[in-house]
């Protein structure tokens, strides 16, 4: 019957990347039964989660019973091809992580960690987020974000305008534009 095929065409990963920080509210928050069901409404199939230096460990599924297939590892020498499989990335607010998924053309919702101290990266993922190239969100709200993001509204990022943001993080460090 093709099944199988169909089912390998269709799959749609979400992949979570923590960078190689500790989150742990960032990865309890994708495996809260919700955040998990939202996803699986949204039509996404499998989860992906790179947890890093983390110490909470993530529920795997195996997806069997009709559910979102989840899976998990601490770190990779390069996640590039966990984005560029992915549907969606749930990121931590690493402007490397960002930049690299939004070149990449990818949907991300960046999560802010609010248990840095002087937390620039959110002054960055807000920014991106009112331009509408990302959503932003906090481990308390992602499930919220899920539920009502609409891929649609986002813009893609281009690349060669830099400059208003490098401006932005210039002018929040007290430098002057030039």
């Amino acid at each position: 019957m093709g099944g199988s095929d169909d089912s390998v065409k269709s799959k749609r990963i979400v992949f979570v990347t923590v960078g190689t920080t500790c989150f742990d509210s960032l990865v309890r928050a994708v495996d809260t039964q919700e955040v998990r069901e939202a996803l699986f409404k949204k039509g996404y199939t499998d989860l992906v989660i790179q947890m890093g230096r983390g110490s909470y460990i993530p529920t795997k599924s195996t997806g069997e019973d009709g559910s979102l297939s989840v899976d998990y590892f601490t770190f990779s020498s390069s996640i590039a091809e966990y984005l560029k499989s992915a549907s969606l990335v749930i990121s931590h607010a690493g402007s490397g992580s960002i930049f690299e998924t939004l070149r990449l053309k990818k949907p991300v919702i960046v999560v802010v960690n609010e248990d840095l101290m002087d937390n620039h990266q959110s002054e960055l993922a807000e920014e991106l987020a009112e331009r509408n190239h990302l959503f932003c969100a906090r481990p308390q709200t992602l499930y919220q974000t899920i539920s009502g993001m609409d891929l649609g509204s986002l813009v893609a990022y281009q690349p060669g305008d830099a400059t208003p943001v490098a401006n932005f993080i210039n002018r929040f460090l007290g430098f002057n534009d030039e």
